[in-house]
């Protein structure tokens, strides 16, 4: 699918943070998505109840930042649930590329957006918020998502 660039506002994010070995986020991820689907009426002032969002920083340089976030959009934090977390995505442009199929396929889907990036001659911002927009993950052999790529 078409690949292109995108500016992005910040984004205020309520979810759930996982932390697990990498070989495990293709199993735990779907999970975490099917509980915030459960409890999206806890969380006030969702943008889009059916839109979830994965945020990751590829190089983290903290452990606050290592793992993998699965959230909902929020215009603002408020009373949020105890045991969800909070995510601020500053302001960030990123290379976009729209995909559906197998969630085992994603790492595919990143390749050629890379090489998309390389080709186009941008660079990629290793140490920044990356996202991915889902927006079909109840079946894993059939997910559609945007992936975000934060670039220069």
């Amino acid at each position: 699918m078409g690949k292109t660039v995108r500016e992005l506002g910040e984004m205020k994010l309520v979810g759930v943070r996982g932390l697990c070995p990498g070989d495990q986020f293709l199993s735990e991820i779907p999970k975490a998505s099917h509980m915030l689907s459960k409890r999206i009426n806890e969380i006030k002032h969702v943008v889009h109840p059916l839109l979830q969002f994965g945020a990751f920083v590829v190089e983290n340089q903290s452990a606050e930042e290592d793992g993998y976030w699965v959230c909902v959009e929020v215009n603002e934090y408020e009373d949020i649930p105890s045991d969800l977390v909070t995510l601020t995505v500053p302001p960030q442009r990123y290379a976009v590329s729209r995909h559906k199929g197998a969630n085992d396929q994603i790492m595919n889907w990143y390749e050629e957006l890379h090489a998309w990036i390389d080709d186009n001659y941008y660079s990629r911002r290793k140490e920044k918020w990356h996202l991915e927009k889902f927006y079909s993950w109840h079946d894993p052999e059939n997910v559609e998502l945007e992936l975000f790529d934060t670039i220069e």
